[in-house]
């Protein structure tokens, strides 16, 4: 048989994002590979919006074969829109829109209609483990490579999640060369930032790599102000031949306001100003600190096999005050409540993989072999001040006075969780014949969960245990184009007990995909088409004998479509467009209204982004590009079947489009001036929102001035 065999020579070592000198010792062993030229560090230009590899794919074929929907935003895409926050790209990505980000301090989208936990955020991996269980801070970009979106279920893979897509962080490694780059930037609403990305060989068999970051910006709302500090060290040992240990590590320390936004008068918005703050300044800022760090252990044990050991700890903790908005009067007074919040989390885990090729009936096969083990604890302690009509602590919205006396919160929450799991996951890729690939995938999971409720002296316990299979098929009927279908199931266990202290079941979720992949012959420019339908079960809702409690018995769906491209159409031109349609609805709930769609989900989105790059006479390199992204009307607030049988309007968030501009000149080659304006119209628009009460406002239109140097 005339197939394929899948190297392991080409498979990249467990999370790395540059070609290790592991792999290039096994790619020395065959024909000479092309390889696209490293790029120095620092803000880049002339390099690729695409990427052959998603390291969280956890496979050695190319995007292009694996069935399923893989978008990797690169370091180039990240410079080209000069992001420096994770929630930067989100607008550039099919299938995905805002969530409510708990008043601006953590980062959370739907992908393809369906929603993280609105206590934690979306599902996020970082170099493939989880990275989202605790109280992270929004991601800052300072020692980020690439960013993966893998669209569906993920669960085969990585247990626990969402069945609409899971993000990977990928890390940026040593390289073993010496390389610097200082970038200082300063622009509107009193905005700096200054960044230090430092690598290069310690010892022959030792390299680092240091990013540092300092930023501070007062917010275009009222007392908003905000600093960020990122300490992020990396290093890599070639402890032997066919031995490589690498330490990855990041500390981030975030403080801000916890920020509500602005309220809707009557379901309107835009009756008060988008920069006034309806919180108490006094309160001063939430400050939150991740600390990350990862020990990956690779070993290539012959042409055939490798193995990959990976510790995890994460620490990730929240401290402060807020007053946010409990009820609008019709006078304009909002009463608001003051809360205090003490959250911290440990998380440690431990991933063995082996992965290799083997032939069987005359058939190659891919197979990994995964043991992943974790241990989760989550302290948290919220105190909260309750308004009355005596002490209501309220604020006019159209003429606010700040500083008047505040409540002291009362005991509310206060509880500690453990989580522990073990499970064992399977892949196989297996080339059937010169066009066909089959990937399938199992895991099993053994979770146990108890909850401690140190006010009532209550403890509830779970031990749930899941099995999550999936199964995919690519068609290439030429080295240009893939048509694929894909099937799998997830599952995200509950939190909290029912009205008889009974765990709840985990939710359940069911996904189908069907697509297509383009690529052009000279592998720059790409393209990706999907249809996808999701279901999701056992979803908390309201217990029609208690409304106190929760039962787990509601059920959602979401089905779409999804059309993604980008590359170098041009030496001097590359683009990356994306529009995605998504039908979300609630199927089976005690009191949403049936058919409504799910907070924040527009049923458009459309992006698209180009830049163009050329020299002046001189030999001086300039760019200049910018993007448009287009978001639909979204449901604001949810209503209850009762509210939707009475005929009471819906509150909608309405569509809007925003434009960027970016530029650059590079006066010399280790110089880089850079200007980035957004919403250059200053358009007003509102991202996410979580009730009337609760509406988060977009930035206004802000300017950029950057300076990059590389030495």
């Amino acid at each position: 048989m005339n197939t394929p065999q899948l190297n392991i020579k080409h498979l990249s070592l467990a999370v790395l994002t540059t070609l290790s000198p592991l792999a290039a010792k096994a790619q020395s062993q065959q024909a000479p590979v092309e390889l696209e030229a490293i790029t120095v560090v620092g803000r880049s230009s002339s390099s690729s919006y695409l990427s052959e590899e998603a390291t969280a794919a956890k496979t050695s074929l190319p995007v292009r074969e694996v069935p399923q929907s893989i978008r990797v935003f690169t370091k180039q895409a990240i410079d080209d829109l000069g992001a420096t926050r994770l929630d930067d790209v989100f607008d550039f990505v099919g299938g995905i829109s805002r969530q409510n980000s708990f008043g601006g301090l953590w980062d959370n989208v739907a992908v393809r209609g369906l929603p993280g936990n609105e206590n934690t955020g979306i599902a996020t991996l970082l170099n493939g483990m989880t990275a989202s269980r605790g109280f992270n801070a929004p991601r800052d970009l300072a020692s980020v490579e690439r960013i993966e979106f893998l669209k569906g279920p993920a669960a085969a893979l990585y247990g626990s999640s969402e069945p609409g897509g899971t993000l990977n962080i990928v890390s940026k490694r040593p390289l073993w060369q010496a390389a610097n780059s200082i970038e200082t930037y300063a622009g509107s609403h009193g905005y700096w930032r200054t960044a230090l990305d430092s690598t290069g060989p310690l010892s022959e068999n030792l390299a680092y790599r240091l990013n540092l970051a300092a930023e501070s910006r007062d917010g275009f709302r009222d007392y908003t102000d905000s600093d960020r500090q990122v300490v992020a060290p990396a290093f890599t040992w070639k402890m032997g031949a066919d031995t490589q240990l690498e330490f990855v590590g990041e500390y981030l320390r975030h403080a801000a306001p916890l920020d509500r936004g602005v309220v809707a008068v009557n379901g309107q918005l835009g009756q008060i100003p988008r920069e006034r703050f309806l919180g108490e300044p006094s309160d001063g800022k939430v400050t939150l600190r991740n600390a990350n760090s990862q020990a990956i252990l690779t070993h290539i044990w012959n042409d055939a096999w490798l193995s990959r050991f990976v510790l995890s700890e994460r620490e990730t903790s929240l401290e402060g005050y807020s007053t946010e908005a409990s009820a609008l009067q019709s006078d304009g007074s909002l009463r608001r409540q003051r809360r205090y919040r003490d959250y911290d989390s440990q998380d440690l885990g431990f991933q063995a993989e082996l992965q290799g090729n083997l032939e069987l009936a005359s058939t190659p096969h891919e197979i990994l072999f995964g043991y992943e083990t974790y241990r989760y604890t989550m302290d948290t302690v919220m105190l909260r001040a309750n308004p009355s009509s005596a002490s209501p602590y309220a604020i006019n919205i159209y003429d606010p006075i700040y500083g008047q006396a505040q409540p002291t919160p009362g005991a509310n929450t206060d509880t500690y969780e453990t989580q522990r799991n073990n499970a064992f996951y399977l892949q196989d890729s297996i080339s059937l014949a010169q066009a066909w690939r089959l990937m399938a995938g199992l895991r099993v999971d053994n979770y146990s969960q108890s909850l401690q409720n140190r006010r009532t002296s209550s403890t509830t316990e779970q031990s749930p245990s899941a099995t999550s299979p999936r199964l995919g098929l690519s068609w290439l009927p030429s080295k240009q184009w893939t048509l694929f279908a894909n099937s799998g199931q997830s599952f995200r266990p509950n939190a909290g007990s029912d009205r008889n202290s009974e765990a709840f079941e985990p939710e359940k979720g069911r996904s189908f995909e069907l697509g297509s992949k383009w690529e052009s012959t000279d592998k720059k420019l790409a393209a990706n088409a999907a249809l996808f339908q999701i279901r999701k079960q056992n979803v908390l809702t309201a217990d029609t004998q208690n409304s106190s409690y929760s039962v787990a018995a509601g059920e959602v769906r979401s089905r779409g479509a999804e059309l993604e491209f980008s590359g170098q159409i041009t030496p001097r031109w590359r683009v990356n467009s994306a529009v995605s349609y998504t039908q979300v609805e609630v199927l089976r709930d005690n009191t949403l209204a049936i058919g409504e769609s799910l907070l924040n989900v527009p049923a458009v989105v459309a992006s698209a982004m180009a830049m163009y790059e050329n020299a002046f006479s001189n030999g001086q390199r300039y760019g200049a590009g910018g993007g448009a992204t287009y978001v639909g009307e979204r449901l604001g607030q949810a209503r209850t079947q009762a509210e939707a049988n009475a005929g009471s309007p819906a509150f909608n968030l309405p569509a809007y489009t925003t434009v960027r501009l970016n530029a650059y000149w590079r006066p010399t080659k280790s110089l880089r001036l850079t200007l980035d304006i957004d919403n250059l119209f200053d358009t007003t628009y509102y991202t996410s929102s979580y009730s009337t009460l609760w509406v988060s406002p977009g930035s206004g239109r802000s300017f950029t001035l950057g300076a990059q140097y590389s030495f």
